[in-house]
C-alpha cells in the first residue's frame, strides 16, 4: 500500500514561504491541517502543501526552484523590504506553478561575492538539486557580470528567471550606497598599503 508522503513543518514553511507560527495558526483554523507523529511532531501531506501553492501532481525532486532574495542593509530588512520582496517572488512562482523547494535570503551588498545564502545557492546548483533560480531583478543576484552567473548556472542545467526586467527608482539609492561602500573599501586598502610602505621605509632608515 502506497502511503502518502509527509514533510516536516520546517520543509513546509520553506515550501510555502511562511513562518512555522503561521502554519500552526492555519492548523488551528483548519486551513492546513497537520498530522501528529507519535512523538508529537507536526507533519504535512505533500499533496496538500502543493495544492495550497497551486501545484498539482508535481514531485518535489522535479523542476525544483530556489528563490533568492536580497537587500543591501539591515535597515531595509527592518522596514520589511526583504519580506515584501519574498512575497512578490512567491506570488509569481505560484502563478507560474513553480515548485519552490528553497527560499534563500541575504542582507548584503550585491557587489559582494561572498554571501551566506548565495554560497548555499552555489551548492544547490553544483549538486544539481535545483533546475531554476527565481529572483526579482538581476541585481538581486549580482550588481555586475550577471552573464558570468548565468553561464555558471547554465553549465549545471539551471536557469535564472527574473520576475521583472527593469528596476524601480527606489533601488537607485541602494546602488549609490553600494558604490560608496565599494569606494570606501578600496580607499581603505590603498591607505593601508601606503601606511605599510611608509613603515617599511622608516624601518630601513
Amino acid at each position: 500500500m502506497n502511503m502518502e508522503k509527509l514533510i516536516s513543518i520546517q520543509k513546509t514553511s520553506e515550501f510555502l514561504g511562511v513562518s512555522q507560527n503561521t502554519l500552526r495558526s492555519w492548523g488551528e483554523h483548519g486551513k492546513l491541517k497537520a498530522i501528529r507523529t507519535e512523538g508529537g511532531h507536526r507533519r504535512y501531506k505533500l499533496s496538500e502543501v502543493q495544492k495550497m501553492q497551486g501545484e498539482r501532481g508535481i514531485e518535489m525532486n522535479k523542476d525544483v526552484v530556489a528563490v533568492y532574495c536580497r537587500v543591501s542593509s539591515h535597515e531595509q530588512k527592518e522596514k520589511g523590504d526583504l519580506e515584501r520582496q519574498k512575497g512578490r517572488i512567491l506570488e509569481y512562482c505560484v502563478n507560474k506553478k513553480h515548485a519552490v523547494g528553497h527560499i534563500l535570503e541575504d542582507v548584503s551588498s550585491g557587489m559582494k561575492g561572498q554571501r551566506p545564502k548565495l554560497n548555499k545557492l552555489y551548492e544547490l546548483v553544483a549538486n544539481k538539486e535545483i533546475n531554476r533560480v527565481v529572483v526579482e531583478y538581476k541585481d538581486r543576484l549580482t550588481r555586475f557580470q550577471f552573464d558570468v552567473f548565468e553561464r555558471f548556472f547554465s553549465s549545471h542545467g539551471v536557469e535564472i528567471e527574473c520576475v521583472s526586467v527593469s528596476l524601480p527608482k527606489s533601488y537607485e539609492n541602494e546602488l549609490v550606497e553600494d558604490i560608496l561602500a565599494l569606494m570606501a573599501s578600496f580607499s581603505g586598502k590603498i591607505y593601508g598599503n601606503r601606511s605599510g610602505q611608509r613603515r617599511k621605509l622608516n624601518n630601513v632608515k
